[in-house]
């Protein structure tokens, strides 16, 4: 038997929508994080889902509404963690819901089961686990384990000796567009079934902020043509977050090549950059096999908890 956690009364905390605005707060915040997956990127919290925040004893704390779920992502700061979480947890009993506190690395774990001994159970998502690359590995591709990497990407460049690399800019932003919606529209066709809304939102929702949102886009192109497309931004002072990549399904070793690119274009302009962080294969086989054959330096593993005693609400 869980002992019950009782929320005072009035205990509800006052969010407030996140905009594109918020950002240098939240870098201010998450610069002292040094655990934190592709969740806590500030361009992921702002483009999916809806996200809302407050800072509350010293951390920022957020109330997330995800695939008809409410969470709360681990509170980011350096304060005093016990005071956050019991603000947390009286939350979601005012709210009447379940408390849900994602995106814990091993320290936030560790925190969580030390302050609440047995109150929380833990669940490990292998399927949100982050890949994270050496950024020289992938601008390089260098030794034999690399061998089709490279093979994909002289292909490529075999199929379009002319192609060029631009950065995404108002000129080539139509064109951009013009691809993806393709992509899409080939891919809902090819299997209704699938659920590429929120990803179609994000994207179409970064390519209208991406300058406020300080994203790095690269785009491939031959003869004035799209042929793949991807965007980043800056997460940590070493690594830098790759949120999307799509390429045209016709052009043979696209995705190889704009990763080769992205990579080298990363590196020339940010020489600080150790890592490449290519976010998680969301359980996808086929996603999953790609993101192991370019052999990641780490994973970010990352659980998630709710408090025992909400074990029927699951």
């Amino acid at each position: 038997m869980y002992e019950t956690i009782v929320a005072e009364p009035s205990a509800k905390i006052s969010f407030a929508p996140i905009t594109a605005a918020d950002k240098p707060t939240f870098e201010q915040y998450l610069a002292g994080e040094s655990e934190r997956g592709c969740e806590f990127s500030f361009a992921n919290l702002y483009l999916w889902g809806r996200q809302n925040w407050a800072v509350l004893h010293g951390h920022i704390v957020m109330f997330s509404q995800f695939d008809r779920r409410s969470i709360y992502p681990y509170p980011i700061g350096q304060s005093d963690k016990k005071a956050v979480l019991d603000a947390i947890i009286a939350d979601a009993r005012e709210r009447g819901i379940s408390c849900r506190i994602t995106g814990l690395g091993p320290t936030a774990k560790q925190t969580l089961q030390e302050l609440y001994p047995g109150k929380f159970r833990f669940y490990c998502d292998r399927d949100s686990f982050d890949y994270v690359y050496s950024i020289d590995d992938l601008a390089d591709l260098k030794g034999k384990k690399y061998h089709r990497k490279r093979n994909h990407v002289n292909g490529f460049v075999s199929a379009f000796p002319n192609y060029s690399v631009e950065s995404l800019d108002e000129q080539n932003l139509p064109s951009v567009r013009q691809m993806v919606d393709k992509w899409y529209q080939e891919r809902i066709a090819a299997d209704p079934t699938a659920d590429f809304h929120l990803e179609q939102s994000a994207l179409s929702r970064a390519f209208r902020h991406y300058r406020e949102l300080e994203m790095e886009g690269l785009v491939l192109l031959s003869d004035g043509e799209v042929l793949a497309v991807t965007l980043g931004s800056q997460m940590s002072a070493d690594t830098f977050d790759v949120h999307f990549e799509k390429a045209r399904p016709d052009a043979n070793g696209a995705y190889a090549a704009i990763n080769y690119e992205f990579a080298r274009h990363i590196r020339a302009k940010y020489p600080h950059i150790k890592f490449l962080d290519r976010e998680e294969d969301m359980g996808l086989e086929g996603l999953r096999k790609a993101k192991q054959s370019y052999y990641p330096h780490h994973m970010v593993e990352k659980c998630w908890a709710r408090l025992a005693e909400d074990d029927d609400d699951y």
